[in-house]
């Protein structure tokens, strides 16, 4: 499995988002985290009155949005059609919430682009980070966008590393990745299309698509009928 496994073109439908103009002329889906903020005030102001309102300096939601009493939004943020933010959610800005996606309780976001359908619903944390299309992070799982030793992140492959020249870099996900409970996702944490990652995993690194994690020793080949 090569470099162009983890391209934008291999991860993820841009078709299923609002912000595919963000991609053009990207390789890498990272390429973006620095342009999320400036790129969603640019979008907002795009947006038709008709089917968004603007609820506050650089926030626009979808008039189909549910949007809990008790969430805290902060600008630059998008929340697209039939979106649901739940009960003490967490927006700290420059954050693109897809159509169909849910945010759950106690889950934070920040700069990070969730594309269509997709699910962080319980008491996650998602920082510089891309989640494809209906990509679900289970109950407590996490991406860790900053290591240990505060060093620029390397996205490290089977055969290659990549520097990304980013000390805040968190998971990018593709598009139907299954993410377990209580998972942690280290920097620099790449899943391929329509993988599985068992709960309580400490991944690092690039997961292929179309595969099950079950520890960092043992990545196996989905098989269609197998049960994850």
């Amino acid at each position: 499995m090569g470099k162009e496994a983890i391209t934008i073109q291999n991860l993820y439908n841009l078709g299923e988002t609002i912000a595919a103009e963000i991609f053009e002329g990207k390789t890498y889906p990272w390429e973006v985290l620095p342009l999320i903020k400036d790129f969603i005030v640019r979008l907002g102001k795009t947006l038709s009155p008709e089917e968004y309102n603007q609820v506050g300096e650089d926030i626009w939601v979808a008039k189909s949005a549910k949007i809990a009493p008790t969430a805290a939004i902060s600008g630059p943020c998008i929340i697209g059609k039939d979106a649901e933010i739940r009960q003490c959610a967490f927006i700290r800005g420059s954050a693109i919430v897809g159509e169909g996606a849910v945010v759950g309780n106690s889950t934070e976001l920040k700069n990070v682009i969730l594309f269509n359908k997709v699910q962080v619903p319980h008491y996650n944390y998602v920082g510089d980070s891309i989640l494809g299309y209906k990509a679900h992070m289970g109950a407590g799982s996490i991406t860790s966008n900053v290591k240990s030793d505060k060093k620029l992140v390397v996205v490290h492959g089977e055969d290659y590393d990549i520097e990304t020249g980013m000390k805040k870099f968190g998971a990018m996900l593709g598009d139907c990745v299954e993410v377990g409970c209580n998972s942690v996702l280290n920097p620099g944490t790449v899943v391929g299309r329509e993988s599985n990652i068992y709960p309580l995993s400490c991944v690092r690194g690039v997961v292929p698509e179309k595969s099950i994690f079950k520890n960092r020793q043992e990545i196996v080949k989905k098989i269609t009928d197998e049960i994850v």
